[in-house]
């Protein structure tokens, strides 16, 4: 469960292994002779990090690549939310889509912040982006037309780069891996009768119920839980 300890969004810097990752995507560039291509990245600190390792010269900083907002969730891990507010947990669980986090923003949130990204990528050229997991869902799901209800369960494994081809008839995918290890965050989608099950543990009978007052309800700050 290496997903359960990992922390949402946060604004970290790279880790020993992004930073190996930042050198390996350098050499790559180069080796394939894509230093021309335009870089986008997010404003977070990691991708302006990866980026650094480029040779590129033509770089963009786009907010709208920003990771997906967790909210007063965000710093947290994924085993402090179930612990210590196992209703959200299970709700998102329950509709990852359309989930949106407390203060924050859900999926499709984040679809509708893309969208103008979107339409510049589909506008013709290569460009090089450098995001992030969320981010890189909406993106890649678009791109090969998958379900909104299945864009949450994405593969995108990190230290990776993610080539999107056009073809004839959509767009292909291929996964560029450098043998750096990394942990795995992907998590299957859950049974509906695990989730319903898990609200009845905290206290909510109805489905319906919890989501008409999830409005209501605001998640202590972080300093107010003092992590």
């Amino acid at each position: 469960k290496q997903w359960y300890q990992r922390r949402v969004r946060g604004d970290s810097c790279l880790s020993e292994n992004g930073r190996r990752y930042g050198e390996e995507l350098g050499r790559f560039v180069r080796e394939e002779g894509l230093s021309e291509l335009p870089v986008w990245t997010s404003l977070m600190r990691r991708t302006l990090e990866t980026g650094s390792y480029l040779p590129n010269t033509s770089v963009e900083r786009y907010k709208a690549l920003n990771e997906l907002d967790a909210g007063q969730c965000d710093g947290l891990t994924y085993q402090q939310i179930e612990t210590d507010y196992p209703e959200e947990f299970a709700l998102r669980d329950l509709d990852k889509y359309n989930y949106r986090y407390p203060r924050g923003e859900s999926y499709h949130d984040l679809c509708c912040r893309l969208e103008p990204v979107i339409m510049d990528l589909e506008k013709g050229g290569s460009v090089f982006v450098i995001c992030h997991q969320a981010v890189l869902r909406c993106i890649v799901g678009y791109l090969l037309d998958i379900p909104v209800e299945e864009i949450p369960y994405i593969k995108i494994p990190l230290h990776t780069v993610i080539k999107i081809v056009p073809t004839a008839y959509g767009c292909e995918r291929e996964d560029i891996k450098f043998g750096i290890s990394s942990a795995i965050t992907h998590r299957d989608k859950q049974s509906v009768e695990s989730i319903e099950k898990r609200l009845i543990d905290a206290g909510i009978n109805k489905v319906e119920e919890s989501r008409k007052d999830k409005s209501e309800r605001v998640i202590p700050s972080l300093e107010e839980l003092s992590i």
